[in-house]
């Protein structure tokens, strides 16, 4: 299309403009646009006017637009834009008929391209307008201002990322992109338009800032600010914000009972930082959650008489009194009252009375008298001869260590049936005073063979029926008297109170065994470790990390639980094996490991540098994939400690993912427990959840967590939002490397919390994603019915290891006692075939101990000790059976054993 000037017009007057460029259109500014000529002497009622007059518009990319003309009467309509005429063949004509009046109508239409307008574009803006003619003179229509449409893709002020604590304000700013027609601009959280008519907290400055006045914890999401017109949308890069709340302490709790019944004591009260809980990258509260004071509680007194008074004069019936008082001391504090009468009253002589000569009968009854007394001298004479014999018998040299305050009473063994032919008598040590231990190590044989060979499995099958446990670990009354009498010292003031991580038991040269159930966690004492003649009442205790000061320096780590087994100083002939879990994965590259142990003044001190034992050291240690075992012949606390050589250390992580067993409210909380990958730790957890009537829903996995200095990060995905709605307002949870690194934490754990559209919804279906940042991860897809699932509740029911915490003599090993000494004698001594400790050793898969076990007296016992560390209860001893048959001793007698020394 285009235009030419007709000079014989005379052009109207421009419009005025409004601030922004467009014409204003007030409610008289549509007639006051329209111009009428009348012809001199013509009917001014039948000039044109405009049934439609062209509006302002915009140009949107390269799509021209249309301008429409209408007027009454009118007999020709021209456009004009921008002073000059366009061309008759760009109209479009319509012409018809006024119905009511008759007059001639006419509509033209016109279009505008893009190229029209970029021909002035800078040098005034383009509009059109139109002017009919009629018989009577012309009239124009207002103008039309045509504009090309556009916006900027950049925005001139994007909203920042910002972390705020609860109730502070938030201002996230934002600046449009340039735009014709402006943009108007809307804010989204978490794809979410947001309303300020919906929400009074919020509201949209004339800036376009979006502003909160109290952040809250819903207010943690992803912002995006929107721009938008007839043109283009635009959409500005996401701000998260997250509301972060710092963790506050509850109030103390009540001081507990003092520990002491009687004296000075104990007591402590904790608080927890619940009151909030830090969320959301708060900061954790400072201080201590435990606090401990010196108590004193008095001390009953038993009640004492005082001296008897002087008797008093003879009565009138021949008797005489004295009294004495329940006074020195008077009973207080709850003492026992004095036994015994305070009145004592006897016959008297004086010259009031007459006494008769005494008679017969009298005679009589002193003889009997005097018989009986001499009868119960003489069986009071054989009661101490009794008891004196029965005190020759027992072992007078017992463990006397400072904390073992109150003796124990010897255990007597009942011996087994007389009839029973398959009894092994353990002859006393004539040298010492010990008592002697009767009990069947061989099991019955049927068959008439007086022999029977190594080899045959059954030989070292666990002791039958005839073992017998000299002491049992565990009515609370008597463990708790144990650990009061521990806690006397300073040395043990740290040891748990309760019974649940604790177990103990009397011990001599037979040796035996302490476990703490479902810890991972024992304490072999082999035979003759502690010297014949010699009685220990020993320990062991498990330490929660948080209540031991354990210093760790760089970038050590603690890896495994921390251990204490005692008492502390005692003799030991032998090395015992402490054996418990680790966390940490073995690779001489990536970690330098250190056994540590606490000395009795509380410092602790690196005893043993794993990769550089000496063969003749105190300690050693066999490192395994996830547990190691400790020798040593000193009694202490111990821990294993990592210290990270380079960025591939890792420890292993347990991932657990628990939820409640009743769901009773809409909300259902999914908790996630990042956990060292220790047996200790995960009794923990367990023993936790059941107080909170949780249940797993996931089997737990495992995650290589690696010394990266990156966080582990928690999200959840996949949530039927038809269904159920996460509260969770940011995109991932966040738990800090320091916070899984140091290991004083056993356990971390973050919370998704779902919400329920309605209450009969029951099946949940999701993805929840857990992984160090530039690291190892893991993902669970939970798909289960929260209200009758169950298939993984029973996956981590918490089982006895091996019955009883605490055993001793042959009950305590799976060889039995004869065997183990025949294996013994025959491999100790060098063989030329090469038949002896070391092939043992190498079939056992232990030959890299092979200078450990020379340097000690009998490397053999070694090994078997070490065997049945690794292997109680369950162990097969038929394997270990075929490894010792198959070293190829010429004497296959000497692997066996007869029934006359059964």
């Amino acid at each position: 299309m285009s235009t030419h000037r007709v000079p014989a017009e005379r052009e109207g007057t421009r419009d005025d403009l409004s601030r922004h460029g467009r014409p204003l259109r007030t409610a008289g500014a549509q007639q006051s646009a329209t111009v009428a000529n009348p012809v001199p002497g013509a009917n001014p009622d039948l000039l044109p006017h405009f049934l439609v007059e062209p509006e302002d518009v915009y140009i949107v990319k390269n799509k021209p637009v249309l301008l429409v003309c209408k007027a009454v009467p009118a007999t020709q309509i021209f456009f004009k834009c921008n002073g000059e005429w366009v061309r008759q063949v760009d109209h479009v004509i319509e012409r018809s008929t006024d119905g009511s009046s008759g007059l001639p109508t006419m509509e033209v239409r016109i279009n505008v391209s893009r190229q029209q307008v970029e021909k002035v574009f800078g040098l005034e803006e383009y509009w059109c307008q139109c002017v009919a003619w009629s018989s009577s003179g012309t009239t124009k229509s207002q103008k039309a201002y045509i504009r090309i449409a556009y916006l900027r893709k950049n925005f001139e002020q994007e909203p920042l990322a910002k972390e705020v604590s609860l109730e502070q304000g938030i201002v996230l700013p934002c600046r449009p992109p340039e735009g014709i027609p402006p943009a108007e601009v809307e804010w989204l959280r978490n794809e979410d338009l947001v309303d300020p008519s919906l929400d009074p907290n919020v509201y949209i400055t004339r800036e376009h800032s979006l502003v909160v006045r109290q952040a809250r914890l819903a207010d943690t999401a992803n912002y995006t600010c929107v721009a938008k017109n007839i043109v283009a949308r635009r959409r500005s890069a996401s701000a998260a914000v997250i509301v972060y709340v710092n963790g506050g302490w509850s109030t103390w709790t009540e001081w507990s009972v003092c520990s002491a019944s009687c004296g000075r004591g104990w007591q402590k009260r904790s608080r927890s930082c619940t009151n909030p809980a830090p969320l959301n990258g708060g900061a954790f509260c400072e201080g201590q959650n435990v606090q401990k004071t010196a108590c004193a509680t008095l001390c009953p007194v038993d009640g004492s008489w005082s001296p008897w008074s002087k008797w008093s004069a003879c009565g009138l019936d021949c008797t005489h009194w004295r009294s004495r008082e329940c006074s020195d001391p008077a009973p207080r504090n709850g003492g026992e009252e004095c036994q015994g009468a305070d009145l004592d009253t006897r016959n008297c002589t004086t010259d009031l009375c007459v006494h008769t000569a005494s008679g017969p009968e009298d005679v009589a009854l002193y003889v009997g008298l005097i018989a009986v007394a001499v009868c119960l001298v003489l069986l009071l004479l054989v009661l101490i001869l009794v008891y004196c014999r029965k005190k020759e018998g027992l072992d007078s040299d017992v463990a006397d260590s400072s904390i073992l305050t109150s003796g124990f009473q010897p255990v007597s063994i009942k011996p087994s049936k007389a009839d029973n032919p398959h009894l092994l008598t353990i002859q006393p040590d004539l040298s010492t005073t010990t008592t002697t231990y009767q009990g069947s190590l061989c099991p019955r044989q049927d068959g008439p063979s007086p022999k029977f060979q190594l080899t045959n499995g059954h030989l070292l099958s666990p002791l039958g029926g005839g073992r017998h446990t000299l002491h049992h670990s565990s009515p609370t009354s008597e463990a708790e008297e144990f650990v009061s009498r521990l806690s006397t010292q300073n040395y043990f003031r740290s040891l748990p109170r309760g019974t649940s991580n604790m177990t103990y038991g009397t011990f001599n040269f037979l040796g035996g065994r302490l476990m703490i159930p479902n810890t991972g966690i024992s304490l072999l004492i082999p035979p003759d470790a502690i010297p014949r003649g010699k009685i220990y009442e020993i320990y062991l205790t498990l330490h929660k990390p948080e209540d031991v000061r354990l210093p760790l320096a760089g970038c050590q780590t603690l890896l495994s639980p921390i251990v204490s087994c005692g008492p502390p100083g005692v003799l030991l002939t032998r090395p015992v094996i402490l054996a418990m879990d680790h966390c940490g994965e073995p690779s001489p590259d990536s970690w330098s490991l250190r056994l540590k142990k606490q000395s009795c003044e509380g410092s602790w001190e690196d005893v043993l540098h794993l990769g550089e034992e000496a063969p003749s050291h105190l300690y050693y240690c066999q490192l395994e994939a996830s547990a190691c075992y400790v020798f040593t012949e000193q009694l202490g606390r111990f821990a294993l400690v990592g210290e990270a050589l380079s960025v591939a250390a890792a420890k292993r992580l347990k991932l657990l993912l628990f939820a409640p067993v009743a769901c009773t409210s809409l909300e259902y909380n999914i908790r996630v427990y990042c956990l060292h990958d220790t047996h200790d730790a995960l009794k923990e957890v367990v023993q936790l959840e059941k107080q909170l009537g949780g249940q797993l829903i996931q089997e737990p996995r495992v995650l290589h967590f690696k010394d990266s200095y990156h966080n582990l990060r928690l999200s959840i995905h996949d949530v039927p939002s038809s269904l159920w709605q996460s509260k969770l307002l940011v995109s991932y949870q966040e738990i800090p490397f320091y916070h899984i690194w140091n290991g004083t934490q056993q356990y971390l754990h973050c919370t998704f919390t779902l919400e329920r559209v309605s209450p009969s919804t029951s099946d949940l279906a999701c993805k929840l994603w857990v992984w160090q940042v530039e690291g190892d991860g893991q993902s669970f897809n939970i798909n289960f019915n929260i209200t009758k699932d169950t298939r993984f509740a029973e996956l981590l029911a918490l089982e006895s290891e091996g019955g009883v915490p605490a055993l001793v003599g042959p009950s305590a090993f799976k060889i039995p006692f004869l065997i183990r000494q025949k294996i013994i004698s025959s491999l100790d001594p060098p063989c030329n075939r090469g038949a002896d400790w070391r092939t043992l050793a190498q079939k056992l898969h232990l030959d890299s101990h092979l200078s450990f076990f020379a340097s000690k007296p009998s490397p053999t016992a070694m090994i078997l000790n070490l065997w049945e560390a690794r292997h109680f209860p369950n162990g097969n001893l038929s394997q270990l059976a075929a490894a010792v048959a198959g070293l190829g001793q010429p004497d296959a007698g000497l692997f066996t054993v007869s029934e006359a020394e059964c």
